[in-house]
Order: structure tokens, then sequence, then C-alpha cells
């Protein structure tokens, strides 16, 4: 990805407010390049590390004062990141942007689009590759064993268990050494996070039912219904019922449409819910549980926390503060 890559994403950041600096001022590898968000729209660093026309690692360790959008359109590439703490929402599809998952995207097919909540600190590690290591480079490394990794990307969308890629993006995040130790790191984990995608797709499809239109759209049903009820107390026979189908093929066909469980999704929704009302009353949190669906407080705040990175505590605070929380 490097002069392409290197060159969109000096435009990019420059124009979003982030100023280049010293990498070896800043907290990540000095292989990589740092950039630091301008004080007037938040606070922190978001740094990118390239190689060639074939991938780049990037890492964000930011927040915003206030709700931001970001618009623009992504070089053509396969992404693939975890996000450790993050309150957003991506617009074009439509999804929630969570924490403690695995997340891939398409890049230049479509503008991305995502609004960014404010003062909640986006913690993310992940890497994209181009079309020249995809298509090209592997293809000639590998030509008589070679799969393009782009179907397994697109299939992945989001996972909440894929502890190996999570491990490995951390792994990245962490590393220190420089010089030509760091650029066979760096290519040698690219390599191993396109053989675990691969190997997730080959699991994955073992297990997929064939899934007809009324199958489809029995599942957009539940899903509105969710949408509408997640307050209330769901029960899986319930759901059943509502799709018309038997609770294991629901199981399984809802996972194949919306890339999480049902209770995730359940969760996700009151999730949103909660945010919204931390943002804008001043409900205790033990009202703010009873009011999107949970009996205890504590199941709340663990939830919570599994979803969006922090407390609602400590979600409610960094609102009412004007203090880096980086």
């Amino acid at each position: 990805m490097g002069k392409n890559i290197s060159n969109f994403y000096e435009d990019l950041l420059f124009t979003k407010g982030f100023n280049k600096i010293d990498s070896k001022m800043g907290k990540f590898n000095p292989m990589g390049q740092t950039w630091k968000l301008s004080n007037e729209l938040g606070y922190g660093y978001y740094w990118v590390y390239s190689k060639e026309d074939l991938f780049d690692i990037k890492i964000h360790d930011f927040f915003f004062h206030d709700d931001f959008l970001i618009e623009c359109i992504l070089p053509e590439c396969l992404s693939i990141t975890y996000y450790k703490s993050v309150s957003g929402d991506e617009l074009c599809p439509y999804r929630r942007i969570n924490a403690n998952c695995v997340k891939t995207y398409l890049g230049g097919k479509i503008p991305f689009r995502a609004l960014i909540h404010k003062k909640i600190p986006i913690k993310s590690i992940g890497i994209e590759i181009t079309p020249e290591y995809y298509e090209n480079y592997l293809k000639k490394k590998y030509p008589d064993e070679y799969l393009n990794p782009k179907e397994a990307f697109l299939t992945l969308n989001e996972s909440t268990d894929f502890p190996e890629m999570i491990l490995l993006l951390k792994q990245i995040k962490l590393y220190k050494g420089t010089g030509i130790s760091a650029k066979i790191f760096y290519e040698a984990k690219i390599a191993e996070a396109i053989s675990l995608v691969l190997d997730k797709q080959r699991t994955s499809a073992a297990s997929l039912l064939p899934l007809s239109n009324s199958d489809y759209t029995q599942i957009k049903n539940v899903s509105s219904f969710i949408n509408d009820h997640a307050s209330f107390k769901l029960s899986l026979n319930q759901l059943s019922k509502i799709a018309c189908m038997g609770k294991t093929k629901l199981k399984q066909s809802f996972k194949q449409v919306n890339n999480c469980t049902i209770t995730e999704y359940i969760q996700s929704c009151r999730i949103n819910h909660a945010e919204y009302l931390l943002s804008n009353t001043n409900l205790s949190i033990s009202q703010i549980a009873e009011t999107v669906g949970y009996t205890s407080a504590s199941r709340f705040s663990e939830i919570f926390k599994r979803n969006i990175g922090i407390l609602p505590k400590d979600y409610r605070k960094l609102l009412k503060s004007n203090k880096p929380s980086l």
C-alpha cells in the first residue's frame, strides 16, 4: 500500500485535523508515521506503517471533543480491525461499531461514512492489504495453491469469536523492534492474518445452511421485532414462532444474516439505547439498566463495557469532562 496508501493517508489525516509529528516522540513503533490530533478537535494519535504498495498497519488511539462525521473513499483494499474501545456507527450500510470484536471492510467500492461519538476513546489496531498483494503477490508466490482471500474477508464481516486474530493484532501493536527485524515481523503478520481469515471462512462455511429468500425475509422480520422490543424479555421460543422456524434453524440462520448471535444482537440494541440515556438524561446507572432491559446493574455494566470498551459510569464521566482520557 506504500506510495498510494501513504499519500492517501497524508492527505486524509491532514484534512481531518491530524498533524504529522516525529515518530520517535510518539508512543508507537518509530518504524511507522505518527499523527497527532489537533487539540481543537480532540486528543490522541494515529499511527500508520506501510509496505510499498502491498499493505499498511494502522493504530487509532484518540477521541473527538464533539460527534465527528468521517467521510472518505478508501483505496481499494481488504481491511480487518480489532476495536478495544469505540462508540459510533458506520452509515453506509448502517452497522454499529462495537468494541471487543473484529470487523472487515472492503475499501474502494463505496464511500466510507461513520459517525464517531464524542469523547469516547477510539482504540483500535487494523491492517489493510491491496489487490497488488492479494491478487498479484500471493498468486506469484503460491501459483498452484493460490486462493483469493477477498471472499473470505467479505464473509467474515464481523466476529466476536476470533481470538486468534485479536491476539495477532495485539502482538503487532505491542511490537517495538526496528530495522529489518521489524520489516520481516510485519510482513509475516500480514501473511498470518490472511491465513487466519481463510481458515475462519473454511470452518464457518462447513456449518452454513442454504438460506432461501423466504427464510431471509423471516430473519429480517425477527430482527425488526427485536429492534422494537429489545428492552423486553425475549425468549427463543417466542422468536421462533415469529420466524416460523425451529430454534436451531433460527439461531443458525440469524447469525448467517446478521453476523452475530441473537443474544449479541439484543445486547447491541440495548447498549445503543443506554448510550442515549447516559448522554441525555440524569437517570442513575441502575435506572438505565432497568430501562433498557436488565434487572442487574452489574450485569448491565459488564455488557456495556464489552460493547463499548469502558464502564457506563466512566462513559458518563468522559462526556462531562474536557480533559484528555488517553
